[in-house]
């Protein structure tokens, strides 16, 4: 896309906005969700580690790296659920591509937007193989951040209408009613996760508490829902009672992380789970029966990343909306990085050479 060696493409907050408008959201996650799936079905090729955490009381910083072999990708992701009282976000992050053969970045791009759309889209991609077919009824415990990508990502991929919103707090879910206003959604607003539950095929918990929760108990799952369980996402967090989990078959990105962070942290270290990718791939089956209880045991895995980066390079191609970011340093002579400074000092009157030696 650019051949100055020294410039990176950076995708700001706001070309952000700007390409997931231009696309049009819900074909920004059906695209997304296509390379999602593309990935999958190439899983073996990658590169796979547990991402590499940094815990604190406050919250978690994290590296999620991964490569197929010609192109590498990182992002950076934190979770700090107590940051909305100051104002801030609970999930922040950017991410960058690189080649593997020089090494040199290709794009940096901001992904906090950019992960409330690749989650949306991966868990979309479960609910296609594990849902219940001809599925309609979503609800959704956690009306956070990332419910409105959730609830546009469901409908457009399998065709989600009628949503049964429950949040502790009244004014995410009001919130989130009033975003989704004109997107063909049956709303219903519940007072309790029990009622949200009532009448749906698949739910989806979404939470941001850093603890161990009950948000699901085992009288409110009957026999036949999908369970999109993404908000436990680190050690000491979970969403559901263990004895959901002994009813359901479970599905999970890469076990190695997910035996740490997600829902199963509370089972066995040798119970039985499904790799997703295996069942994208077709190598095991997803649903299998309708009284059977799937459980999507999500907790984020860095080849998801990889997609949603590899998705915006290619869109950045015909959308131009980036920025040209100096990042790398190009002197004339690889091998003399310090000579690039003397001449830079000669070009710059109010930089003094003899602080450019100091």
């Amino acid at each position: 896309m650019l051949e100055r060696l020294n410039i990176v493409p950076f995708v700001s907050v706001d070309n952000m906005m700007k390409l997931v408008l231009a696309t049009g959201v819900e074909r920004f996650l059906t695209d997304l969700a296509a390379y999602i799936e593309e990935d999958f079905r190439r899983w073996e090729l990658f590169d796979k580690t547990p991402r590499i955490a940094s815990h604190s009381s406050d919250g978690v910083i994290e590296l999620m790296p991964t490569s197929d072999g010609v192109t590498y990708g990182f992002k950076y992701v934190n979770g700090h659920p107590k940051n909305t009282r100051s104002g801030r976000q609970t999930v922040t992050a950017f991410g960058v591509l690189a080649d593997v053969g020089n090494g040199y970045p290709m794009l940096l791009t901001e992904m906090t937007i950019l992960t409330a759309l690749r989650t949306a889209a991966m868990s979309a991609v479960a609910a296609k193989y594990l849902a219940p077919k001809g599925a309609r009824t979503m609800a959704m415990i956690g009306n956070g951040a990332q419910s409105e990508f959730q609830a546009i990502a469901f409908k457009a991929i399998l065709g989600i209408d009628k949503l049964r919103l429950y949040d502790i707090d009244p004014s995410a879910t009001a919130r989130c009613q009033k975003n989704l206003a004109g997107l063909g959604f049956e709303v219903e607003v519940c007072t309790s996760s029990q009622q949200a539950v009532e009448g749906a095929e698949i739910v989806t918990t979404v939470t941001a508490d850093k603890q161990y929760a009950t948000i699901l108990t085992d009288n409110m799952v009957g026999p036949g829902i999908h369970i999109n369980a993404i908000g436990g996402d680190c050690p000491g967090k979970t969403e559901l009672h263990r004895d959901i989990l002994l009813r359901s078959d479970i599905f999970v990105e890469y076990p190695p992380q997910t035996r740490i962070e997600g829902e199963i942290q509370q089972l066995d270290p040798n119970h039985p789970v499904i790799e997703l990718w295996q069942v994208i791939a077709g190598k095991v089956p997803g649903r299998s029966g309708e009284r059977q209880i799937t459980l999507f045991d999500s907790v984020g895995f860095a080849i998801e990343d990889f997609s949603a980066l590899r998705y915006v390079r290619d869109r950045l191609k015909e959308t131009g909306l980036y920025e040209e970011l100096d990042l790398l340093a190009d002197p004339d002579e690889p091998r003399d990085l310090y000579g690039m400074i003397l001449r830079a000092a000669k070009v710059a009157p109010a930089v003094q050479q003899s602080e450019v030696l100091q």
